[in-house]
Formats: C-alpha cells, sequence, structure tokens
C-alpha cells in the first residue's frame, strides 16, 4: 500500500511559534490549553512544566502566564495587566488581527458579525472586542433569523471553509446596504484545506491527525470525507486499526494546524507496519 503525505499539513506559523514560546518559559501556566492537542500539551508538561489552567482564575501562585494561540477575552487581558504575573502573549496574531477588526469596526458604528463557532475560545476572545454585542453564526440559516443592521462588518474564524464563508458574504451583500468583508481565514487553513481535498480525491483511505477537539482539524475531516468515505481522525498511532487498510491501495494523510511532525511521523511509521503484516 502506497503512503501518500498531502501538499500542505501540520503545524501553522501561529502554533510553531507558540511551541518555541512555551518552550522557552519553563515553568509557566498556560491560560486554556495552549493548542488544541493533547500530545503537544502532555510533552510541554512532561518536559517543560508548562501547566495547563481552564482561566486566569486558576493561576493561583503562578508567576508567568502564556496567553494561549486562541487568545483570550480582553477583560482578562485587561485583569491580567494590573496582576503581578509575567504575561507571555502566544496569541497567533491571525488571531490578533480579528480583535482588532473588530474593535475598530464596532467603535465606527459597525454592527459586526462572525462566521464561528460561538464556543470556540478564539470567537469568544474576537467577540469581547466588540463595544455591542456582535452576531455570530454558522450558516445562511442563522442570518435569517436575526434582525440586521443596515450597515455591518463581517469576519470569519481563521479556521474555517472559506467556501462557507462566501455563502455568508453573497447573503449579506443581496441583504444589507452596506457590507464590509474581511477575510480572516489564515493562509495556511486554506493551503491546507485545498491540500486535503486534492488527495481525498485520489486515495481510497485518508487518515486525518489531529486533537478532536481542534476546530481546523475537524475541517480537514469534514474535507476528506466528502471524498473519501474511509476517512478516519485520530490523535495518536494507538488509535489506528488494522482492517481499515485492508485491501486499500493508496493511504492519504493529512494533519491539522497543531499536529507535530513527532506525531504524524509516529502514526506513517505504524501505518508502514500494519500494511505489510
Amino acid at each position: 500500500m502506497e503512503i501518500k503525505l498531502a501538499k500542505n499539513y501540520g503545524f501553522c506559523f501561529g502554533v510553531k511559534r507558540a511551541i518555541e514560546i512555551a518552550e522557552s518559559s519553563r515553568d509557566a501556566t498556560t491560560i486554556g490549553p495552549l493548542i488544541h492537542n493533547n500530545e503537544e500539551i502532555n510533552r510541554l508538561k512532561d518536559n517543560f512544566n508548562v501547566i495547563t489552567s481552564n482561566d486566569i482564575s486558576e493561576l493561583g501562585t503562578a508567576k508567568k502566564a502564556i496567553i494561549r494561540t486562541h487568545g483570550i477575552v480582553k477583560e482578562d487581558f485587561e485583569a491580567l495587566k494590573k496582576s503581578d504575573v509575567e504575561i507571555i502573549d502566544a496569541t497567533c496574531p491571525f488571531v490578533t488581527k480579528p480583535q482588532q477588526i473588530v474593535e475598530k469596526m464596532s467603535k465606527e458604528g459597525y454592527k459586526i458579525i462572525i462566521f464561528g463557532d460561538v464556543k470556540h475560545p478564539e470567537v469568544k476572545g474576537v467577540m469581547s472586542y466588540a463595544v455591542n454585542e456582535p452576531i455570530v453564526v454558522m450558516s445562511v440559516d442563522d442570518l435569517k433569523s436575526v434582525k440586521i443592521s443596515h450597515k455591518v462588518a463581517v469576519i470569519s474564524q481563521t479556521t474555517r471553509k472559506i467556501s462557507e464563508f462566501q455563502k455568508i458574504i453573497n447573503y449579506l451583500v443581496e441583504n444589507i446596504k452596506e457590507v464590509r468583508v474581511f477575510n480572516t481565514i489564515c493562509n495556511a487553513t486554506f493551503e491546507n484545506q485545498v491540500a486535503v481535498h486534492e488527495l481525498s480525491l485520489e486515495a481510497d483511505v485518508m487518515i486525518v491527525i489531529g486533537g478532536k477537539n481542534s476546530s481546523n482539524t475537524k475541517q480537514l475531516f469534514i474535507i476528506a470525507e466528502e471524498n473519501c468515505t474511509d476517512s478516519y481522525l485520530i490523535e495518536n498511532e494507538r488509535e489506528l486499526v488494522k482492517e481499515w487498510f485492508d485491501g486499500k491501495k493508496l493511504c492519504g494523510i493529512s494533519a491539522g494546524a497543531s499536529t507535530p511532525d513527532w506525531i504524524i511521523e509516529k502514526i506513517v511509521a505504524t501505518i508502514r507496519e500494519i500494511s505489510v503484516r
């Protein structure tokens, strides 16, 4: 069986930067999981004593606080500034940008519309920068059920599908007099999605590697499954099942933006062992 990696996969700039920051900040505490990958979070804990707290209320006696790649809400950031804790900001610059856009446009009187998951930490953080309550939607149908003002500014969670974002934009342009559009989907997300789409068209089994709580990884899996019904989302090599590969000729592999190379290499090696048994 042939194993083929997607043209683009794995660590994005923001995640790689956050990992490097965490590794150089031994004995620090992150506010929320640094990234959405449990295996990497455990590695940082074991090797660098980087501990994870759920929020700023759990910092306790911590002297150093790392802000996660997804960012935190503005109120918590302001509270940290008033404390004695050393702030180490690992927020992805591609997340900081929509925060700035939302703050600026809402102050200028635009109703903010965010395409994304209202429960996701990135979206929660971005929402907190709006001076008025923003509207968060996952689809055009969600938009149809809310009252929208005469001028809006629309952004996207950085890890959403651009084709779905386009549907939101089209609806707004057709129904609102003034629409300001900011494409805040990061390039790495877009490139990984295009690559997994292309590979899943030719593979007869697809393995998508990444945290099951990772938005961008789940998007890759959805795309893979659209083209290859035998697609599987796994976090580590222990989740592999030999029967997945029986009779298969081409195994395609992709990985989310929070998936480190060492996990991908372990899984590829295990698949190679399985395929020759």
